[in-house]
């Protein structure tokens, strides 16, 4: 059989295309906003996780020029050999010191720190206890440590618990789940998963990609915010999101971190952030800890616009704070026509299509700026309200109407 068989044989992408309901790699013509141009068309941008709204700030495109003049475009190497720059250090122990823990590590990119952190902490006799809504980086990274993964079913405590009580005692355990779960905006139930491995002799880690600058006092993450920055092991993170940048990191203890900067292959044969990434992350960073409003402005656009959805009886996700809102269109036909109907009107959002989600259970995912203005967010309700309101139900209906466009 032919290895290239499942490529010539895969028809997905094709028959969508023929729809006219392709959703993917629209190009941005301008830098990411509240506002941006995609293809010679005004959007409202709300797909997007530039968080704080500081992906285009001026204070940060100058730092990420100066980095590049002073330093190059890179660093041509690994952090072991001649990738570390002063400017890594400064970041790791700026970032350490803002989560409150003794030592913190980069990575190149989010995806590669849950590789690279799973994979050198756990191992083959070990038991890794992973949410089934945890972001496909931490699958991947269990997959690479070779320990044995066990899934509980999301946010399920008591799914959870009885697992852990059936583990051997002589095995190494570590919890892990996403703070801020990335599709539906649902918090993680951290002090309940704090309290059972404490419990049953286990270590927690927090992927926080979609936590750090959201939520907590100055938005110092999931950890903060439940008050338990010292009970939980490891934080990961990124820095393509609230940070305004590329990379990831961890900070945990002292040695815990040193062995996973001297064994983690991911971390070890990568060559290190770019030096106007760790910049822009290094300046974002202290523009966070001198404007602590910001998340705070954040969580208050994200409340306005779900208070405007609700209002018009709009089927979203679970109502917390969190500036993720996920509007329920359950069968994949009906999210790509209304993603496409959006994006026609002028309202950038993102598709969540299986696997991401269950059968009958797809999505569109919106997402929030602390720089989104309520003029800027009304628009974008009455568009959403318009389309959702107008969608047939009945997937026959829907190509239907495709077929007379």
């Amino acid at each position: 059989m032919d290895l290239f068989e499942k490529c010539f044989s895969y028809k997905e992408v094709e028959k969508i295309t023929a729809l006219g309901l392709y959703p993917y790699f629209h190009s941005l013509e301008t830098k990411q906003d509240v506002e941006v141009v995609m293809e010679g068309r005004r959007q409202i941008m709300i797909g997007s996780n530039n968080y704080l709204g500081l992906t285009g700030d001026p204070r940060i495109i100058k730092v990420g020029v100066e980095a590049i003049q002073e330093f190059g475009s890179g660093v041509s190497g690994s952090r072991f050999l001649n990738g570390t720059l002063d400017l890594h250090i400064q970041l790791e122990k700026e970032l350490a010191d803002f989560l409150n823990k003794e030592a913190c590590l980069t990575f190149s990119t989010g995806f590669q720190s849950n590789l690279g952190i799973i994979s050198a902490i756990a191992g083959r006799s070990d038991l890794i206890f992973s949410d089934k809504e945890n972001h496909a980086s931490i699958y991947d990274g269990i997959k690479l440590s070779f320990a044995k993964m066990v899934r509980y079913n999301h946010s399920d405590m008591k799914d959870l618990e009885r697992k852990l009580s059936e583990a051997s005692p002589n095995k190494g355990k570590l919890i892990i789940t996403d703070g801020v779960f990335s599709m539906s905006g649902d918090i993680c139930k951290l002090d309940e998963i704090v309290r059972l491995a404490r419990k049953y002799g286990a270590r927690v880690m927090v992927d926080d990609a979609h936590g750090l600058g959201v939520l907590g006092k100055g938005g110092r993450g999931t950890a903060e915010y439940f008050d338990l920055e010292d009970e939980v092991d490891i934080i990961m993170g990124t820095f393509s999101k609230s940070l305004a940048s590329l990379g990831g990191y961890m900070v945990a203890k002292k040695e815990v971190v040193e062995f996973v900067k001297h064994t983690s292959r991911p971390f070890i044969f990568s060559a290190a952030i770019t030096p106007s990434s760790t910049r822009t992350a290094l300046e974002a960073l202290r523009i966070l800890k001198a404007e602590p409003e910001r998340p705070a402005s954040l969580l208050k656009a994200a409340r306005f616009m779900r208070d405007k959805l609700m209002g018009y009886n709009l089927p979203v996700g679970e109502d917390n704070i969190v500036p993720i809102i996920p509007i329920y269109t359950y069968s994949k036909l009906r999210t790509l026509f209304a993603v496409k109907r959006l994006y026609e009107k002028g309202v950038y959002v993102n598709p969540v299509l299986p696997p991401a989600a269950p059968e009958g259970e797809c999505m569109i995912r919106t997402s929030y700026m602390a720089t989104h203005t309520e003029k800027i967010l009304n628009e974008a309700a009455e568009i959403i309200n318009e389309v959702i309101s107008s969608l047939p139900m009945d997937d026959e209906e829907l190509m239907e109407s495709l077929n007379n466009e």
